[in-house]
């Protein structure tokens, strides 16, 4: 009987083992966690509308950006993405005495990519355990959550105080403090209502306190609520609460936030968000979350045997993802919802970078950044008209309106055309994916159309025939106002034959200028046949790929010959402070070409010298400290899935040739590929 209940209990012990070990393994892949605060850079919870940027301080969020809402950046000035309101700034006392970083131990953060938590947990001179996790709502897309647990190792009593604060830039603040109430059901709103910095927007913020073991929300089962409003840019609710030893309270903290850009009337419905997140039982609002969550890791990179890999290769996906919606018709910018970089415009980094990886594991998202541009269509119409060509011209630096937002010194706006056949390139991408020949015909052919016509009217006819594109900042910034660049005249022939064969999708007659422009555009090349990057190019060093384009992901230099010379002679030219994917292009061909050794040094140099701690969160270049840079995320991610799964994207659509894997890894899955959600496997 003893041996029987030994080995049964034996069995248990192993499985539990097992089973933890299991739980540790998922984790693992999922997770990253600090106990250093030491230069800190935070990661950002978003869902595609709001970011919230944490801080390494406890109960204090760095920043919030608003997505897609913007106000002019000076009198005259450009514009800029707006800064929200603070609703992540906290202060907790225990027993009277304010917790900051210098009385708190064991302080630790986690970000969990599957279900998008950030997590902060630290103990208060050994008397309470307390930890937060901030959410960005998926499901609640205006709204954020803080949820808070509060263990009393002695008897303890807390106060909380809850805020929002007003950037100073904000005109006219009106902060307030309401008890709205339905019958028996009370409703306490914090709210500050503002204008933006020149008076673009309305801005609302509402917020309330959320108590989980509370059945329903009558004023006399939860603590008494006291507002104090320090300025009309700082309006605070608090409460107070004695917890018993060995005792757990449970609590949120909510807040929405909605402008004019999204909403007529963005006081109400901030109002409404907070009451919806009220009265939604935490779980269930939680569990929607996760779940939209879950939805979205079907498109999922697996890598065994290379743990380090694996975490940044999720936290780039991560990302892109918290950074776009499939919902929205909006685009990603080069820095997403982590700061206002780059005034929170639109470029070709959208286009060339982050989208070919959504296209491939995300096809609703990628709908959403391709009809950003569609949407914009006759902006660009315009502007073609304005500088005397034809078709449609897209702005280097887009925002809401779809004009040029690039500022005017810069010398990219006026000059770096190639982002027309950017999007060009896109929007045939996305038909060959998907199929979807309704959508090709209401907005991917008029589109291809008018940027295959700007190309046509855009380029010089010589005298022997070709055509020249004169007058361009090409890829490489470095080298503006040159003829012939490579990147521009390769764009523009992919760009004209994709038009063409979009028409004939259609069965619509194409424009034979297309084609024979196309035919002909010029591309030099040096006496030893290595692309000349421009007419003019000598072998000065270049801020990024621009020449090896043409081999990925253009696939006009296609003879292997060619593309080994352009890979030898332009990737010691790169710019230590160019931006992170000019290595990732390089890790592509290499791939593609079956040297694994050399993908891989280049994969990993695309992005390791632009980490910052303690989450990896990508600068821009190895020399900025500008995080986070989802453009360089997309270029890593398009070394894994184009380069090591060796997957294309073709006119039948996505297929599979010649994959590869780097040494330390064991096995490649890509999940969720395409329509069909595909598994790809590689070992």
């Amino acid at each position: 009987m003893i041996a029987k209940v030994f080995k049964s209990t034996l069995i248990v012990v192993t499985l539990l083992f097992f089973m933890t070990q299991s739980l540790s393994s998922q984790k693992a892949g999922w997770e990253i966690t600090t106990t250093s605060s030491q230069n800190y850079t935070g990661i950002a919870a978003a869902n595609g509308r709001i970011g919230i940027l944490p801080s390494s301080k406890i109960f204090r969020t760095d920043k919030i950006i608003l997505n897609n809402v913007y106000d002019k950046e000076s009198p005259l000035g450009v514009s800029k993405i707006l800064l929200g309101m603070n609703f992540g700034n906290l202060d907790m006392y225990i027993n009277d005495e304010k917790l900051d970083n210098t009385n708190i131990s064991n302080w630790q953060q986690t970000i969990d990519m599957k279900e998008a938590r950030f997590t902060t947990s630290f103990t208060y001179k050994n008397i309470a355990q307390i930890s937060y996790s901030i959410y960005a709502l998926r499901n609640v897309p205006y709204a954020g959550y803080i949820d808070f647990e509060v263990k009393a190792l002695n008897e303890i009593t807390i106060e909380v105080i809850g805020k929002i604060q007003t950037p100073e830039e904000y005109k006219n603040p009106i902060s307030t403090f309401r008890v709205l109430k339905d019958l028996e059901t009370t409703m306490p709103i914090l709210q500050t209502v503002a204008k933006s910095r020149f008076n673009k927007h309305t801005v609302a913020t509402s917020s309330t306190f959320i108590w989980h073991n509370i059945n329903s929300t009558r004023e006399n089962q939860r603590p008494e609520l006291t507002h104090k409003k320090i300025s009309e840019y700082d309006n605070q609710l608090s409460f107070k609460k004695s917890i018993k030893a060995k005792e757990s309270y449970e609590f949120a903290w909510t807040a929405a936030q909605c402008t004019t850009q999204d909403f007529y009337d963005p006081q109400t419905e901030s109002e409404r968000f907070v009451i919806f997140n009220l009265l939604t039982p935490k779980n269930n609002l939680l569990s929607q979350h996760k779940k939209l969550w879950d939805n979205l890791w079907k498109g999922d990179i697996i890598v065994e045997g290379d743990l380090p890999s694996q975490l940044d290769i999720r936290l780039a996906l991560y990302h892109l993802y918290a950074f776009s919606r499939a919902d929205s018709n909006l685009s990603i910018a080069p820095m997403g919802l982590s700061s206002q970089g780059y005034n929170g415009h639109i470029f070709w980094d959208t286009e060339l970078w982050m989208y070919p990886p959504l296209l491939i594991l995300n096809q609703d998202i990628a709908r959403s950044l391709v009809n950003y541009r569609s949407d914009r269509l006759n902006i660009a119409k315009k502007k073609a008209i304005n500088f005397g060509y034809k078709g449609a011209m897209f702005p280097w630096e887009s925002d809401d309106t779809g004009e040029e937002a690039t500022p005017a010194w810069a010398l990219t706006g006026t000059f770096e055309h190639h982002i027309t056949a950017d999007v060009g390139i896109a929007f045939w991408n996305y038909y060959r994916v998907t199929k979807d020949k309704k959508w090709l015909e209401e907005r991917g052919y008029p589109l291809l159309k008018e940027v295959a016509n700007y190309w046509v009217s855009r380029s010089t006819l010589n005298n022997n025939g070709s055509y020249s594109i004169k007058n361009v900042v090409g890829a490489n910034e470095f080298a503006p106002n040159v003829d012939n660049n490579a990147f521009t005249n390769g764009s523009a022939i992919t760009c004209l034959r994709f038009a063409t064969l979009a028409a004939k999708e259609l069965n619509i007659t194409p424009d034979q200028n297309w084609n024979k422009v196309a035919d002909n555009i010029v591309i030099h090349k040096f006496e030893d046949g290595t692309t000349k990057e421009h007419s003019n190019y000598k072998g000065e060093r270049i801020k990024q790929a621009d020449v090896n384009l043409l081999a990925y992901p253009l696939d006009i230099v296609n003879d292997i010959t060619t593309i080994k010379k352009d890979l030898k002679y332009y990737e010691p030219k790169l710019a230590k402070e160019g931006p992170a994917m000019a290595q990732s292009v390089f890790a592509v061909i290499y791939a593609r070409l079956g040297d694994a050794d050399n993908a891989f040094r280049l994969f990993k140099r695309s992005y390791e010298p632009n980490k910052r701690p303690p989450f990896g969160a990508l600068a821009e270049a190895a020399t900025s400290n500008n995080p986070y840079f989802a453009t360089g995320a997309g270029g890593m991610l398009q070394t894994v899935i184009f380069g090591f799964a060796g997957l294309h994207i073709t006119n039948e659509g996505i297929v599979q040739k010649k994959p590869i894997l780097p040494k330390t890894w064991k096995k490649l899955i890509i999940t969720g590929v395409g329509p069909e959600k595909k598994t790809y496997t590689v070992e």
